[in-house]
């Protein structure tokens, strides 16, 4: 439902490492459990990558569209 809003405008630059659905899975849990960034499960990518990418959205206003739908 909300894939859309992840979609790069410019597909050029480097590879992603890491699926979206990963990093926005590690952004619900922290969001859902209350943890701190640093305490994503192993299972998930890094918690600087996952930080970046919500910080990254919610500085481009993503969130607010999201939520708003």
């Amino acid at each position: 439902l909300i894939e859309h809003y992840f979609k790069r405008p410019d597909p050029r630059g480097a590879v992603n490492r890491h699926s979206k659905r990963a990093i926005v899975n590690g952004i619900f849990y922290v969001i859902r459990s209350g943890a701190q960034w640093r305490m994503l499960p192993k299972d998930l990518p890094p918690w600087q990558t996952v930080y970046d990418h919500y910080r990254r959205l919610r500085q481009r206003g993503i969130w607010d569209k999201i939520l708003s739908d």
